[in-house]
């Protein structure tokens, strides 16, 4: 179903990558898979949504989609581990989001210099920080208060067990 989100959440956007790089609407599934279904079916997740998705739609194009099969296997990986291992209460679903947001655009950064390196073209803290976080502020907002809700909601229906 998480993958199945991947695939299909982006239409929201309209296919705009300037609207999808902002809401960023392929991490929501992905972030939720850490705590729905853990670590490692979350990673492997992110890690092939983008490229089913460019394979799929074209989008998100080439190369754009290699760093973020990294980011979104990092958001997955890292929610999971944190949502599984930190105590069950509401502040650390806030706890494993953050951490995982963070970990993601690590990894990000961190495979945007290395593509970016074999191609001949440097990648700036500058780039980095209007990559990660600038041009992310509305997708992060989003994340903070849609995922939160989605999994204390999931636990009280009693999908995500303790």
């Amino acid at each position: 179903m998480c993958l199945a989100l991947c695939l299909l959440l982006p239409f929201l956007t309209g296919q705009i990558p300037q609207i999808g790089g902002m809401l960023s609407p392929m991490h929501i599934p992905v972030l939720l898979a850490g705590f729905l279904c853990g670590p490692w079916w979350a990673a492997l997740i992110g890690l092939i949504g983008p490229v089913l998705r460019y394979l799929m739609f074209g989008m998100p194009p080439f190369p754009v989609f290699i760093p973020m099969c990294f980011e979104l296997a990092a958001y997955g990986l890292t929610a999971g581990l944190l949502y599984r291992f930190l105590p069950k209460k509401t502040i650390h679903i806030y706890t494993s989001l953050l951490g995982a947001m963070v970990a993601g655009r690590i990894v990000w950064g961190t495979a945007m210099s290395i593509m970016m390196a074999i191609m001949g073209n440097p990648f700036t803290w500058k780039a980095f920080f209007a990559g990660a976080v600038t041009g992310a502020v509305p997708g992060i907002i989003l994340h903070i208060i849609l995922i939160p809700i989605l999994v204390i909601t999931l636990k009280k229906a009693n999908i995500i067990k303790e």
